[in-house]
């Protein structure tokens, strides 16, 4: 059946004391909105509604890849409001489903169910049972055990706030039938809002049976209102994807200290050891291990390589056995070959490396080309930028650079050519040569060293 779905994010989320709208805080890389919309964007929905209010602009930028219709909600006046400000947009013939731009977890299989309950009779209704439930408007059921009506928390008897059975808020009705509910929505409440909870009793008043679901997990409903159930959310988000990449072979030190912030494909037996961050589409490979707090972001990392402790590979190509780290940094536009080493305190940007080549300690290499089997010394630089522009260096195979080198760009290395340490060049160095750059010792004897005065 035609399915819209209409994501209820216009509040500002006070609790969270932030400037920025609750929808926009992240969860695993993701903001809240945006776990949502890719969510019913996996439910085929034929169009989705954003309902935004508070920190409009904001919202709308920080979320333009999405493909959905914005429909602003100037004042909050209700969740019942939010729906009315889009309900004439949506074709009578669609079956509209209500989600929240706070609740992120909620998964495609409990949506699923949802919409085919609403098959049955127009109307469904996700609800839980909860051991704690206060806050949660109570589902409230007659003596055939269907759907009288939802009570508010604030509004609910004594009896009434014992039921067990909470709304989440979200659900599933036929256009045409909503329509007609959001109609005879009225204010007349503590909150003096327009609820959409209250459609249920309208809908019972009609005949119409509320279908009620169930989710999978009771972590699936909960919102986001404050900084601590943001925590509770994240943590629990992530040891659901720890679990999953265990049961599909890779082995984490600790589950429970693991953060996956995208997307993670791997090989097989990859081990990862604790604290380590992934960030946006990785790709591991075969038998790679990762030391411990490393960060990956947008990068793939070749079979049998190895990550040392405290490494960052950022949008950059690791081949095959690569040795990188400890206290490594690749950024952005580098791809190293296969058997590259990386040592510590090492820094590689926008820069090609071929097979083989080395720099095992406090190096820069910056926007160049270093061929096959290259020795980097300790200390060497490439001099890549002048002040305006940014300078190549490009350095044949089996060059040696010696320690504490200075390579000032724009400028060619040519195939086996040694530099000898502590060396300025400036100029391009013939194939084979030998560049020595530095003066003679000057020995003064019986030095006496200055003294403080006392």
């Amino acid at each position: 059946m035609p399915l819209s779905a209409v994501i209820l994010a216009a509040g500002m989320g006070k609790r969270m004391r932030s400037s920025r709208p609750k929808v926009m805080h992240s969860l695993a890389g993701k903001t809240l909105l945006r776990h949502v919309y890719d969510t019913a964007r996996r439910l085929s929905c034929d169009e989705v509604y954003i309902v935004h209010g508070h920190g409009a602009e904001q919202v709308r930028a920080a979320h333009e890849t999405c493909n959905a219709r914005w429909v602003e909600q100037a004042q909050q006046l209700g969740t019942g409001h939010a729906l009315m400000q889009v309900i004439d947009a949506i074709p009578a013939s669609h079956h509209v489903i209500v989600l929240y731009g706070d609740v992120p977890l909620v998964g495609v299989e409990t949506l699923s169910a949802l919409v085919d309950a609403a098959g049955a009779t127009g109307f469904s209704l996700l609800t839980a049972h909860l051991d704690n439930p206060v806050g949660y408007g109570r589902i409230v059921r007659g003596a055939t055990g269907k759907v009288v009506k939802i009570v508010e928390q604030c509004d609910a008897s004594e009896q009434e706030q014992l039921l067990r059975e909470i709304n989440t808020g979200m659900m599933v009705a036929r256009a045409d039938l909503l329509q007609n509910w959001l109609n005879l929505l009225t204010d007349d409440n503590v909150q003096r809002e327009y609820l959409l909870t209250d459609v249920v009793g309208h809908a019972v008043q009609q005949g119409i049976e509320v279908q009620t679901v169930f989710p999978a997990s009771s972590m699936e409903i909960k919102g986001v209102n404050d900084r601590a159930q943001l925590a509770e959310l994240e943590r629990h988000h992530q040891l659901e994807q720890a679990q999953a990449l265990m049961r599909q072979g890779v082995s984490l030190a600790d589950p429970a200290r693991f953060d996956l912030r995208g997307t993670l494909a791997t090989g097989e037996d990859v081990f990862i050891d604790v604290n380590v961050v992934i960030e946006g589409e990785v790709h591991i490979g075969h038998r790679a291990v990762i030391g411990p707090h490393c960060v990956i972001r947008a990068s793939r990392i070749g079979d049998e390589a190895q990550i040392h402790a405290h490494s960052v590979i950022d949008n950059a190509e690791i081949g095959a056995r690569n040795r990188i780290g400890p206290f490594a940094r690749i950024r952005p536009g580098s791809s190293l070959n296969e058997d590259v080493h990386i040592g510590n305190f090492v820094e590689v940007k926008q820069s090609t490396l071929g097979q083989g080549a080395k720099a095992n300690h406090l190096s820069y290499i910056g926007d160049s080309e270093v061929g096959a089997r290259v020795n980097i010394g300790a200390g060497a630089i490439t001099c890549n930028y002048d002040g305006v522009e940014k300078h190549k260096t490009i350095i044949g195979d089996d060059v040696f650079i010696g320690s504490n080198t200075e390579l000032i760009a724009p400028l060619t290395i040519n195939p086996g050519a040694t530099i000898a340490a502590g060396a300025t060049i400036s100029k391009d160095v013939e194939p084979g040569a030998l560049t020595v750059s530095r003066r003679e010792n000057r020995v003064v004897p019986d030095w006496k060293r200055g003294r403080k005065k006392t």
